[in-house]
């Protein structure tokens, strides 16, 4: 069963600076509660082909997997896909404006878990979308706040 969470969230700042941190890979661990750390194979800044490896804590087991970005329309569109790590995930980022100067970020996670993980991707959804509202709820409140 295939895992396809998407989150939204409306946040009080240009697109320009919603993407440029967002889009940056080295932001992740202040936003993302379960990103421990994010470490360059290529050198920045992202465009296609950048590699990072992240390391992360997602139902109680740690993770560690090599992100590739394998698409980039600079502060509209950013997806990576995993190039090594326990299942096939990808991440995309989506910006565009809510009027004013808010921006509308979406944010999805797909992939196709196999084994133990397969049978487990209701529960692995869920507990994804519970995790993609509160790092965006941090994310705004980050870019808010400054």
């Amino acid at each position: 069963m295939a895992v396809d969470v998407v989150t939204e969230v409306v946040i009080e700042r240009p697109v320009l600076e919603v993407a440029a941190y967002v889009g940056d890979p080295a932001n992740a661990p202040e936003w993302y509660a379960n990103i421990e750390s994010v470490q360059w194979r290529t050198e920045p800044p992202v465009a296609v082909g950048s590699r990072m490896d992240f390391v992360a804590q997602f139902l109680g087991r740690r993770l560690a997997y090599t992100y590739e970005v394998v698409e980039l329309v600079p502060f509209e569109r950013l997806v990576m896909r995993t190039a090594q790590g326990p299942f096939p995930m990808e991440t995309s980022y989506e910006w565009s404006s809510a009027g004013g100067k808010a921006t509308r970020m979406m944010l999805r996670n797909r992939g196709e878990p196999s084994g133990f993980a397969g049978v487990a991707a209701p529960l692995m959804s869920a507990a994804m979308r519970r995790a993609n509202q509160k790092d965006l709820a941090r994310l705004k409140s980050v870019l808010e706040s400054r």
